[in-house]
């Protein structure tokens, strides 16, 4: 065993006599806390954005394909499905499907309520996973019947604004190509909620050759054809072939450039979890400097006689170094298992809960991502320890016949 760890070991210790030891046991606890929260910050962030990012992207897809003059009213314009254009798409990496779908601004009127929605057509090759797992009451609408479907299925914000539950049949009026209010009555099959207030609150599901004749379109043509991808695949590097692939009449989008506004929202959340970082090592830091400055004031006389017996400073200044270090390994171990904890209790219980009209979600998420965890405790254990040089430059002003005689 080196000096400087011997000598630590034999004369440090928590002895509650001393004032130093109130210190350590802050110290103890603020390197704790700071970790944890780190820790937990950093898994709430990324389980919030992939929770939002994943609804989000279930609703709309990755990426949609329109007709390049498509205007930004709910009239589209309509194309036709090339075979050769989908078979194209269909080879790019990433791709697992395509789906053709459509949307037409209606009315909802029951005899109390009335309500503006969005129709969303879809047909027999939409992929419904997403509103599966969202679905609350009901089945999924039958779209695979030779005539088309009356089944729709809206969302339980909806359902409870109009008074409607599974079964419930219900008028929608529309305006057709010619500009005549044109109705049709639809019955609910299901009721779905994805804590996507905007969403929820506007979209109602039914069989896309609906829209097709109120629009007097062919059957063989939509307005959007949704290309979904894998969870490992970046949208933009698909859009870019995509894009430069398309006829001169089509462009492509992506679920970022069509809701900016969540996706901007999500990514400010990063910034709220740097300036948790910062302040949490800074606090930490300040008490970091606070303990051994405490320890060297309460040694003065112990390193005066170090000196005096040949002992060097960077020697002294490296035992007490090797006992702080001790200390900052004792708290990110507690702020660790803390953290850990906690996330772990939280997956499993969701015991907090968030508004889900302001948080799209109605509890705190989390996802723990191991390599993150290592940064947080090596670059806090970097800091911290660089911290405590700062006060350890202190040792080099004692005077050893000073403090002894001090002493």
């Amino acid at each position: 065993m080196r000096m400087e760890a011997f000598i630590a070991s034999r004369i440090f210790s928590l002895s509650p006599d001393k004032v130093s030891t109130l210190v350590m046991r802050i110290t103890l606890v603020s390197v704790s806390l700071a970790v944890a929260v780190m820790i937990v910050s950093m898994a709430v962030v990324i389980g919030f954005k992939q929770q939002i990012r994943d609804k989000v992207l279930g609703f709309v897809a990755p990426l949609q394909i329109t007709p390049l003059d498509r205007n930004e009213s709910l009239q589209q314009t309509p194309f036709v499905l090339d075979d050769q254009l989908l078979q194209q798409i269909q080879t790019l990496d990433g791709v697992v499907h395509m789906q053709a779908v459509a949307e037409k601004a209606g009315i909802i009127k029951t005899d109390e309520q009335i309500q503006g929605i969005v129709l969303k057509g879809v047909d027999s090759n939409y992929n419904w996973n997403y509103f599966k797992a969202a679905l609350k009451q009901g089945v999924i609408p039958d779209m695979y019947s030779l005539a088309a479907s009356n089944d729709i299925l809206l969302s339980a914000n909806l359902a409870n604004k109009l008074n409607l539950a599974v079964g419930d049949d219900l008028r929608v009026w529309f305006v057709d190509d010619k500009e005549r209010p044109r109705g049709r009555k639809f019955t609910v099959s299901g009721i779905y909620e994805t804590g996507l207030v905007e969403f929820d609150e506007r979209f109602v599901l039914a069989d896309l050759r609906h829209i097709i004749r109120l629009n007097g379109w062919e059957d063989n043509q939509t307005g959007i054809l949704e290309v979904l991808l894998d969870a490992k695949t970046d949208p933009k590097d698909v859009y870019d072939q995509i894009y430069f692939s398309l006829p001169v009449h089509l462009t492509a989008t992506t679920a970022t450039a069509a809701y900016p506004h969540i996706f901007d929202w999500l990514n400010l959340q990063d910034m709220n979890v740097v300036i948790i970082i910062l302040l949490m090592t800074l606090v930490s830091g300040i008490t970091i400097i606070s303990m051994l400055l405490m320890m060297v004031i309460e040694r003065t006389a112990m390193i005066g006689l170090l000196k005096t017996m040949g002992a060097g400073a960077d020697q002294i200044r490296r035992l007490f170094l090797v006992y702080s270090a001790r200390l900052l390994i004792y708290g990110l171990i507690a702020g660790n298992l803390l953290g850990l904890g906690f996330i772990y209790f939280q997956a499993k219980t969701g015991f907090l809960s968030l508004p889900a009209e302001s948080y799209y979600i109605d509890k705190v998420p989390v996802e723990l991502v191991w390599w993150h965890v290592l940064m947080i405790n090596l670059g806090a254990a970097f800091v911290w320890f660089f911290m405590l040089l700062i006060p350890s430059l202190v040792i080099d002003r004692i005077k050893p016949a000073k403090a002894i005689r001090f002493s």
